[in-house]
Protein backbone atom coordinates (compact mmCIF):
# COMPACT_ATOMS: atom_id res chain seq x y z
CA UNK A 1 0.00 0.00 0.00
CA UNK A 2 2.88 2.12 1.07
CA UNK A 3 4.47 1.96 -2.13
CA UNK A 4 1.22 2.21 -4.26
CA UNK A 5 0.74 5.69 -2.51
CA UNK A 6 4.20 6.56 -3.13
CA UNK A 7 3.93 5.64 -6.79
CA UNK A 8 0.67 7.61 -6.79
CA UNK A 9 2.33 10.92 -5.12
CA UNK A 10 5.37 11.51 -7.29
CA UNK A 11 2.88 10.54 -10.52
CA UNK A 12 1.09 13.54 -9.16
CA UNK A 13 3.98 15.78 -8.69
CA UNK A 14 5.10 14.71 -12.03
CA UNK A 15 1.72 15.52 -13.42
CA UNK A 16 1.93 19.30 -11.31
CA UNK A 17 5.54 19.78 -12.88
CA UNK A 18 4.26 19.11 -16.34
CA UNK A 19 0.98 21.31 -15.92
CA UNK A 20 2.52 24.16 -14.90
CA UNK A 21 2.95 27.11 -16.85
CA UNK A 22 6.53 28.96 -15.92
CA UNK A 23 9.29 26.65 -15.14
CA UNK A 24 13.08 27.54 -14.64
CA UNK A 25 15.54 27.59 -17.93
CA UNK A 26 19.41 26.83 -16.98
CA UNK A 27 21.67 27.31 -19.47
CA UNK A 28 25.11 25.97 -19.07
CA UNK A 29 28.01 27.83 -21.61
CA UNK A 30 30.94 28.03 -22.47
CA UNK A 31 32.48 31.85 -21.00
CA UNK A 32 35.42 32.33 -23.72
CA UNK A 33 32.90 34.34 -25.91
CA UNK A 34 30.41 37.00 -24.68
CA UNK A 35 28.74 34.07 -22.48
CA UNK A 36 29.23 35.45 -18.12
CA UNK A 37 28.26 32.27 -16.84
CA UNK A 38 25.18 30.31 -16.08
CA UNK A 39 21.89 31.79 -17.16
CA UNK A 40 18.69 31.55 -15.91
CA UNK A 41 15.19 32.05 -17.48
CA UNK A 42 11.94 32.15 -16.87
CA UNK A 43 9.79 29.62 -19.64
CA UNK A 44 6.23 30.22 -20.20
CA UNK A 45 5.42 26.99 -21.69
CA UNK A 46 1.86 28.53 -23.07
CA UNK A 47 3.65 30.63 -25.18
CA UNK A 48 7.22 30.32 -25.40
CA UNK A 49 8.08 33.22 -23.54
CA UNK A 50 11.31 33.54 -21.83
CA UNK A 51 12.69 36.06 -19.62
CA UNK A 52 16.67 36.49 -18.22
CA UNK A 53 16.27 35.84 -14.41
CA UNK A 54 19.93 35.94 -13.43
CA UNK A 55 23.18 35.20 -14.34
CA UNK A 56 25.32 32.78 -12.46
CA UNK A 57 28.85 34.25 -12.49
CA UNK A 58 32.65 33.69 -11.59
CA UNK A 59 32.83 30.27 -12.97
CA UNK A 60 34.90 29.16 -16.13
CA UNK A 61 32.86 27.45 -18.81
CA UNK A 62 30.44 25.74 -16.99
CA UNK A 63 29.41 23.94 -20.32
CA UNK A 64 27.17 20.95 -18.70
CA UNK A 65 25.31 21.84 -15.63
CA UNK A 66 22.65 19.51 -13.28
CA UNK A 67 19.89 20.50 -10.74
CA UNK A 68 19.13 19.07 -7.28
CA UNK A 69 15.77 16.93 -6.87
CA UNK A 70 14.23 20.09 -5.03
CA UNK A 71 15.84 22.76 -6.59
CA UNK A 72 17.94 24.34 -4.37
CA UNK A 73 21.82 23.59 -5.73
CA UNK A 74 23.55 23.67 -8.99
CA UNK A 75 26.45 21.61 -9.82
CA UNK A 76 28.16 22.35 -13.06
CA UNK A 77 31.73 21.57 -14.36
CA UNK A 78 34.47 24.04 -15.28
CA UNK A 79 35.94 22.43 -18.64
CA UNK A 80 39.59 24.14 -18.30
CA UNK A 81 41.56 21.63 -19.80
CA UNK A 82 43.84 19.84 -16.98
CA UNK A 83 42.56 22.49 -14.17
CA UNK A 84 39.15 21.49 -14.38
CA UNK A 85 36.83 21.24 -11.44
CA UNK A 86 33.25 20.58 -10.50
CA UNK A 87 31.22 23.52 -9.05
CA UNK A 88 28.49 23.60 -6.30
CA UNK A 89 26.43 26.13 -5.86
CA UNK A 90 23.53 27.34 -3.54
CA UNK A 91 20.41 28.33 -5.66
CA UNK A 92 17.61 30.27 -4.32
CA UNK A 93 14.51 29.66 -6.42
CA UNK A 94 12.54 32.66 -5.52
CA UNK A 95 15.33 35.21 -6.26
CA UNK A 96 16.78 32.86 -8.17
CA UNK A 97 20.03 34.28 -7.49
CA UNK A 98 22.98 31.14 -6.86
CA UNK A 99 26.20 31.40 -4.77
CA UNK A 100 29.18 29.19 -5.18
CA UNK A 101 29.74 27.50 -2.00
CA UNK A 102 33.20 25.11 -3.27
CA UNK A 103 34.71 23.92 -6.17
CA UNK A 104 36.70 20.37 -6.12
CA UNK A 105 39.17 19.35 -9.14
CA UNK A 106 37.84 16.75 -11.31
CA UNK A 107 41.64 14.92 -11.52
CA UNK A 108 40.61 14.46 -15.31
CA UNK A 109 41.14 16.85 -17.79
CA UNK A 110 37.67 18.52 -19.92
CA UNK A 111 34.70 17.46 -18.50
CA UNK A 112 31.80 17.44 -20.33
CA UNK A 113 28.65 15.93 -18.67
CA UNK A 114 27.78 15.95 -14.63
CA UNK A 115 25.16 13.95 -12.97
CA UNK A 116 23.46 13.98 -9.70
CA UNK A 117 21.15 11.99 -7.61
CA UNK A 118 21.42 13.81 -4.38
CA UNK A 119 23.94 11.76 -2.94
CA UNK A 120 26.93 11.76 -5.43
CA UNK A 121 27.17 13.86 -8.47
CA UNK A 122 29.35 12.34 -11.05
CA UNK A 123 31.62 13.85 -14.32
CA UNK A 124 32.83 12.39 -17.69
CA UNK A 125 35.95 13.80 -18.07
CA UNK A 126 36.46 13.51 -21.72
CA UNK A 127 40.05 14.64 -22.48
CA UNK A 128 40.91 12.34 -19.32
CA UNK A 129 39.16 9.48 -20.34
CA UNK A 130 37.62 9.09 -16.68
CA UNK A 131 34.74 9.32 -14.25
CA UNK A 132 34.98 11.42 -11.13
CA UNK A 133 32.65 10.86 -8.26
CA UNK A 134 32.09 13.08 -5.48
CA UNK A 135 30.24 12.59 -2.33
CA UNK A 136 27.62 16.04 -1.41
CA UNK A 137 28.20 17.44 2.24
CA UNK A 138 24.87 18.65 4.43
CA UNK A 139 25.51 21.87 3.03
CA UNK A 140 25.60 20.84 -0.41
CA UNK A 141 28.96 21.60 -1.05
CA UNK A 142 31.15 18.63 -3.04
CA UNK A 143 33.99 16.03 -1.30
CA UNK A 144 36.78 15.71 -2.83
CA UNK A 145 36.64 13.40 -5.35
CA UNK A 146 36.17 9.70 -3.39
CA UNK A 147 36.64 7.71 -6.60
CA UNK A 148 38.09 8.20 -10.10
CA UNK A 149 37.73 5.23 -12.90
CA UNK A 150 39.80 5.43 -15.16
CA UNK A 151 39.27 4.23 -18.77
CA UNK A 152 42.04 3.12 -20.80
CA UNK A 153 42.34 2.30 -24.86
CA UNK A 154 41.41 3.76 -28.32
CA UNK A 155 40.12 3.38 -31.18
CA UNK A 156 40.47 3.45 -35.28
CA UNK A 157 39.40 7.25 -36.05
CA UNK A 158 41.88 9.86 -35.17
CA UNK A 159 40.00 11.29 -32.82
CA UNK A 160 40.25 8.23 -30.88
CA UNK A 161 43.72 7.85 -29.56
CA UNK A 162 42.43 7.38 -25.99
CA UNK A 163 39.63 7.46 -24.01
CA UNK A 164 37.16 9.82 -23.88
CA UNK A 165 34.18 9.66 -21.57
CA UNK A 166 31.64 11.57 -22.97
CA UNK A 167 28.18 11.23 -20.31
CA UNK A 168 27.34 9.04 -17.36
CA UNK A 169 23.80 8.38 -17.24
CA UNK A 170 21.57 6.41 -14.10
CA UNK A 171 19.42 2.99 -15.64
CA UNK A 172 15.54 3.76 -14.81
CA UNK A 173 16.11 1.15 -12.03
CA UNK A 174 19.13 3.41 -10.32
CA UNK A 175 20.96 0.65 -10.12
CA UNK A 176 23.50 1.17 -12.13
CA UNK A 177 25.60 4.10 -13.65
CA UNK A 178 25.73 3.84 -17.53
CA UNK A 179 28.87 5.19 -19.64
CA UNK A 180 29.33 5.89 -23.16
CA UNK A 181 32.92 6.29 -24.64
CA UNK A 182 33.85 7.94 -27.54
CA UNK A 183 37.34 6.74 -27.72
CA UNK A 184 37.08 3.20 -26.50
CA UNK A 185 34.32 3.03 -29.21
CA UNK A 186 32.73 1.44 -25.60
CA UNK A 187 29.51 1.48 -23.06
CA UNK A 188 30.60 0.76 -20.17
CA UNK A 189 28.06 -0.30 -17.20
CA UNK A 190 29.07 0.30 -13.30
CA UNK A 191 26.88 -1.67 -10.59
CA UNK A 192 25.97 1.75 -8.31
CA UNK A 193 25.77 1.34 -4.11
CA UNK A 194 24.97 4.72 -2.98
CA UNK A 195 26.53 3.91 0.85
CA UNK A 196 30.07 2.77 -0.64
CA UNK A 197 33.63 3.85 -0.33
CA UNK A 198 33.88 3.41 -3.71
CA UNK A 199 30.67 3.61 -5.25
CA UNK A 200 30.81 2.26 -8.62
CA UNK A 201 32.11 -1.55 -9.51
CA UNK A 202 32.36 -1.90 -13.54
CA UNK A 203 29.52 -5.12 -14.06
CA UNK A 204 30.74 -5.12 -17.83
CA UNK A 205 31.33 -3.08 -21.39
CA UNK A 206 29.74 -3.53 -24.49
CA UNK A 207 31.58 -2.67 -27.85
CA UNK A 208 30.19 -0.62 -30.38
CA UNK A 209 31.05 -0.69 -34.24
CA UNK A 210 34.56 0.86 -34.99
CA UNK A 211 35.04 4.11 -35.42
CA UNK A 212 31.36 5.01 -34.52
CA UNK A 213 32.26 7.30 -31.52
CA UNK A 214 29.16 6.58 -28.94
CA UNK A 215 28.17 9.91 -27.39
CA UNK A 216 25.30 9.91 -25.77
CA UNK A 217 22.68 7.56 -24.84
CA UNK A 218 19.05 7.87 -23.33
CA UNK A 219 16.06 5.53 -21.79
CA UNK A 220 12.45 5.11 -22.91
CA UNK A 221 10.31 6.16 -19.83
CA UNK A 222 9.09 2.72 -19.69
CA UNK A 223 12.73 1.57 -18.68
CA UNK A 224 12.59 -1.39 -21.47
CA UNK A 225 15.14 0.71 -24.39
CA UNK A 226 17.87 2.58 -24.53
CA UNK A 227 18.62 4.61 -27.69
CA UNK A 228 22.64 5.61 -28.26
CA UNK A 229 24.28 8.68 -30.52
CA UNK A 230 27.26 7.97 -32.22
CA UNK A 231 29.15 11.22 -33.01
CA UNK A 232 30.93 10.23 -35.86
CA UNK A 233 28.48 7.84 -38.36
CA UNK A 234 25.66 9.68 -37.04
CA UNK A 235 23.69 6.38 -36.16
CA UNK A 236 21.56 5.39 -33.90
CA UNK A 237 21.51 2.08 -31.83
CA UNK A 238 18.36 0.93 -30.57
CA UNK A 239 19.31 -1.64 -27.36
CA UNK A 240 16.37 -3.59 -25.32
CA UNK A 241 17.39 -2.77 -21.53
CA UNK A 242 16.97 -5.11 -18.66
CA UNK A 243 19.21 -5.05 -15.48
CA UNK A 244 22.11 -3.55 -16.66
CA UNK A 245 22.32 -5.82 -19.75
CA UNK A 246 22.06 -3.95 -23.46
CA UNK A 247 20.70 -5.91 -26.85
CA UNK A 248 21.59 -4.50 -29.54
CA UNK A 249 18.08 -4.47 -31.50
CA UNK A 250 18.33 -1.82 -34.39
CA UNK A 251 20.99 0.59 -36.29
CA UNK A 252 18.81 3.40 -37.74
CA UNK A 253 21.18 6.63 -39.46
CA UNK A 254 20.09 10.51 -39.29
CA UNK A 255 22.10 11.35 -42.38
CA UNK A 256 20.49 11.44 -46.12
CA UNK A 257 22.39 8.82 -47.73
CA UNK A 258 23.87 10.95 -49.87
CA UNK A 259 24.86 12.99 -47.29
CA UNK A 260 29.32 13.80 -47.49
CA UNK A 261 30.12 16.39 -44.90
CA UNK A 262 30.93 16.24 -41.41
CA UNK A 263 28.06 14.92 -39.62
CA UNK A 264 29.29 15.36 -35.65
CA UNK A 265 26.07 14.03 -33.83
CA UNK A 266 25.26 15.64 -30.41
CA UNK A 267 22.34 15.17 -28.58
CA UNK A 268 19.69 12.70 -27.83
CA UNK A 269 16.15 12.89 -25.89
CA UNK A 270 12.85 10.97 -26.51
CA UNK A 271 9.62 12.58 -25.59
CA UNK A 272 7.97 12.41 -21.73
CA UNK A 273 5.15 9.60 -23.30
CA UNK A 274 8.05 7.69 -25.04
CA UNK A 275 6.40 7.88 -28.48
CA UNK A 276 9.08 10.12 -30.36
CA UNK A 277 12.69 9.96 -30.41
CA UNK A 278 14.94 13.63 -31.63
CA UNK A 279 18.80 13.13 -32.56
CA UNK A 280 20.94 16.40 -33.59
CA UNK A 281 23.37 16.42 -35.76
CA UNK A 282 26.30 19.55 -36.17
CA UNK A 283 29.33 19.27 -38.11
CA UNK A 284 28.13 20.58 -41.71
CA UNK A 285 24.75 18.96 -41.26
CA UNK A 286 22.98 21.44 -38.00
CA UNK A 287 19.46 19.14 -38.16
CA UNK A 288 17.74 17.46 -36.11
CA UNK A 289 16.01 13.93 -36.87
CA UNK A 290 12.52 12.87 -35.95
CA UNK A 291 11.60 9.16 -35.02
CA UNK A 292 8.18 7.24 -34.04
CA UNK A 293 9.29 4.83 -31.52
CA UNK A 294 7.39 1.46 -32.53
CA UNK A 295 5.82 -0.86 -29.53
CA UNK A 296 9.65 -3.13 -29.97
CA UNK A 297 11.33 -0.14 -29.14
CA UNK A 298 12.60 0.14 -32.95
CA UNK A 299 12.89 3.71 -34.97
CA UNK A 300 11.38 4.95 -38.06
CA UNK A 301 11.98 8.28 -39.31
CA UNK A 302 9.73 10.86 -39.43
CA UNK A 303 11.59 13.84 -40.57
CA UNK A 304 14.71 15.52 -40.42
CA UNK A 305 14.73 19.78 -39.88
CA UNK A 306 17.44 22.43 -39.69
CA UNK A 307 17.92 23.34 -36.45
CA UNK A 308 18.38 26.82 -38.13
CA UNK A 309 22.14 27.89 -36.05
CA UNK A 310 25.12 26.52 -36.07
CA UNK A 311 26.52 23.68 -33.42
CA UNK A 312 23.13 22.35 -32.04
CA UNK A 313 25.14 20.78 -29.12
CA UNK A 314 22.29 20.02 -26.63
CA UNK A 315 18.47 20.57 -26.51
CA UNK A 316 15.78 19.88 -24.16
CA UNK A 317 11.81 18.86 -24.41
CA UNK A 318 9.97 21.50 -22.13
CA UNK A 319 7.77 20.05 -19.45
CA UNK A 320 4.54 20.48 -21.18
CA UNK A 321 5.97 18.38 -24.15
CA UNK A 322 4.71 21.85 -25.88
CA UNK A 323 8.34 23.01 -27.46
CA UNK A 324 12.04 21.59 -28.21
CA UNK A 325 14.70 23.88 -27.55
CA UNK A 326 17.90 23.66 -29.16
CA UNK A 327 20.98 25.66 -28.07
CA UNK A 328 23.51 26.76 -31.03
CA UNK A 329 27.16 26.56 -29.69
CA UNK A 330 28.44 28.59 -32.40
CA UNK A 331 25.85 30.92 -33.44
CA UNK A 332 25.12 31.88 -29.51
CA UNK A 333 21.29 30.98 -29.82
CA UNK A 334 18.69 29.26 -28.49
CA UNK A 335 16.07 28.30 -31.14
CA UNK A 336 12.35 27.55 -29.70
CA UNK A 337 10.55 25.05 -31.77
CA UNK A 338 6.84 24.13 -31.47
CA UNK A 339 6.27 20.17 -30.75
CA UNK A 340 3.53 18.51 -32.59
CA UNK A 341 2.44 15.93 -29.54
CA UNK A 342 0.47 13.76 -31.92
CA UNK A 343 3.25 13.72 -35.01
CA UNK A 344 6.23 14.30 -33.23
CA UNK A 345 6.78 17.32 -35.92
CA UNK A 346 8.79 20.16 -35.07
CA UNK A 347 7.47 24.20 -36.44
CA UNK A 348 9.93 27.12 -35.99
CA UNK A 349 7.98 29.26 -33.24
CA UNK A 350 10.11 32.20 -34.19
CA UNK A 351 10.82 32.84 -30.72
CA UNK A 352 14.52 33.17 -29.72
CA UNK A 353 17.00 33.09 -26.90
CA UNK A 354 20.43 35.21 -27.33
CA UNK A 355 23.37 33.89 -25.47
CA UNK A 356 26.88 33.26 -25.82
CA UNK A 357 27.64 29.35 -26.57
CA UNK A 358 24.95 27.60 -24.89
CA UNK A 359 25.68 23.71 -24.55
CA UNK A 360 23.45 22.49 -21.64
CA UNK A 361 19.52 23.35 -21.52
CA UNK A 362 18.02 22.00 -17.99
CA UNK A 363 14.46 22.64 -16.85
CA UNK A 364 13.49 23.06 -12.69
CA UNK A 365 10.36 23.83 -11.12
Amino acid sequence: MLKKLSLLTLFCYGSLFALAQNHKLIVGTYTKGTSEGIYVYDFDSKTAETKQLSIIKNIANPSYVALSKNNDAIYSVSEVGANSAAAAFKFNPKTNEGTIINKEATKGADPCFILTDGKHVFTANYSGGSISVYGIKVDGSLTPVKQLVQHTGSGPDKRQTSAHVHQTLFSPDGKYVISTDLGEDKIYVYSYQANAEKPLTLKHSISTNPGSGPRHITFSPNGKFAYLAHEFNGKISVFGYNDGNLKLLQEIGTAASDFTGRIDAADIHISADGKFLYESNRGDANNISVFAVQKDGKLKHIETVSTLGKGPRNFSIDPSGNYLLVGHQYSNDIIIFQRDAETGKLADSKKRISVGSPVCLIFGK
